[in-house]
């Protein structure tokens, strides 16, 4: 039996890298790859199937906290909203900038952990 690389290696009809940087387009695939066999148990897959459903949770409470900052800047006269916009913009920004690194990194085949949120989706 020959041994296949991680990088070609097949997971049913997709390759593995390619399986693991689709769990991050949106939360649907990621929860789809963890259901069903072949991905399952996987390592690369699963990892990043869980990361991904951990960066969909860190990104709508960034968006809570989010709104409610924009609350209070928007208490401050004249620079209050711009402050608040350039928040969403920046933190927006940061959030996109993330999950194109993740993204290439999945496809890659590599395990590419983010800080708190890497530590629980290797645990799970």
């Amino acid at each position: 039996m020959i041994a296949v690389p991680a990088e070609v290696a097949t997971t049913g009809v997709l390759k593995e890298n390619f399986a693991a940087a689709l769990a991050y387009f949106t939360f649907i695939p990621a929860i789809v790859f963890l259901r069903l066999r072949p991905f399952r148990h996987n390592r690369l897959v699963r990892f990043h199937s869980w990361q991904s459903i951990f960066l969909a949770i860190a990104l709508l409470l960034a968006a809570v906290v989010l709104r409610v900052l924009c609350f209070v800047f928007s208490l401050v006269p004249r620079f209050g909203y711009l402050l608040g916009s350039l928040a969403v913009l920046l933190v927006g920004l940061g959030f996109v900038v993330l999950w194109l690194v993740v993204v290439v990194k999945a496809f890659q085949g590599e395990v590419f952990k983010l800080l708190v949120i890497g530590d629980f989706a290797e645990k799970a």
